[in-house]
């Protein structure tokens, strides 16, 4: 297994910033790249990088890793326009919350001799730049790898080791169907909840001055980065309809059953609600 030493980070925000961070405390040779000169200056004084600039073309000719910290919908045309400077052998991969929207482009994409490994940390902040960057936010976070017909095992035991070097908990396999899905369901799904919630009543911000933290607590993920959240959700549109979808067929029974003061179907719904909670529990117990 080859070591890898040098790793470039393209886009220094809160998860770029945190893997850069994270990385040279750890020993890494890391080089930054970010579109501004405050997120530059911000990882030089903080010391997560090595040297920075705007563009990556001298870093990406000595790197051993390329971790692509942009918005889903910049990595394709990244990869067109800089992908010439990588060098042979090198590893590159991604951040991105959702995959199948461009899995098969940027395969088409990756330059000869060497690979993309899609990834996907299950860590950040709802903040945007590197001034919320952080590397406690990788500590224990779970880790996603996202297998493709074109992934090696060579590829999957370096980043592995990455990973568990600067802090990731579980680190797991899937595809990228399987993938958006759960993201769906686990991730989007409560953000959309959470900013319906608060965008429901003109009076919210009083009731939060009455019911304090388990309102704050609630809507926190409103708080939310309006650029990559869009993207985001129409990037993985059927997956988070469905969900949404599924969330509103059983609001309406709740509804249902409280307006025909139907006690014995909001007691079911109760029990259910427990016993599979209870039953994740002792899941993520194991």
């Amino acid at each position: 297994m080859r070591q890898d030493k040098v790793i470039t980070i393209v886009g220094l925000g809160v998860v770029g910033g945190s893997y850069a961070i994270a990385l040279s405390k750890k020993g890494y040779t890391v080089y930054g790249v970010n579109r501004s000169k405050e997120g530059l200056e911000l990882a030089l004084e903080a010391g997560a990088i090595k040297e920075g600039a705007h563009t990556p073309e001298k870093f990406f000719a000595k790197s051993d890793v390329i971790i692509i910290a942009l918005y889903p919908n910049q990595i394709v045309d990244y990869l067109k326009k800089y992908g010439k400077y990588i060098k042979k052998g090198c590893l590159i991969s991604d951040v991105a919350g959702i995959k199948s929207m461009f899995v098969d482009e940027i395969n088409k994409n990756v330059p000869e001799g060497s690979e993309f490994l899609f990834c996907h940390p299950m860590a950040g902040r709802e903040k945007k730049g590197f001034k919320y960057a952080d590397d406690k936010v990788l500590q224990g976070a779970n880790f996603l790898i996202i297998k493709t017909d074109n992934t090696t095992l060579d590829a999957i035991e370096r980043m592995s080791i990455i990973a568990k070097e600067i802090g990731f908990g579980n680190i797991r396999i899937t595809d990228a169907k399987t993938h958006d899905k759960v993201i769906a369901y686990t991730s989007q799904l409560p953000h959309a909840i959470a900013v319906s919630l608060i965008n429901s009543d003109d009076e919210n911000s009083e009731t939060a001055s009455f019911i304090g933290d388990s309102y704050r607590d609630l809507t926190r993920i409103a708080n939310i980065n309006e650029d990559l959240w869009s993207e985001l959700f129409l990037g993985n549109k059927e997956n988070l309809l469905a969900s949404i979808t599924a969330f509103q067929n059983q609001l309406a029974e709740l509804k249902k059953a409280i307006e025909e003061d139907d006690d014995k179907t909001l007691k079911t719904l109760f029990i259910k609600s427990t016993a599979r909670r209870i039953g994740l529990e002792k899941k993520n117990q194991k």
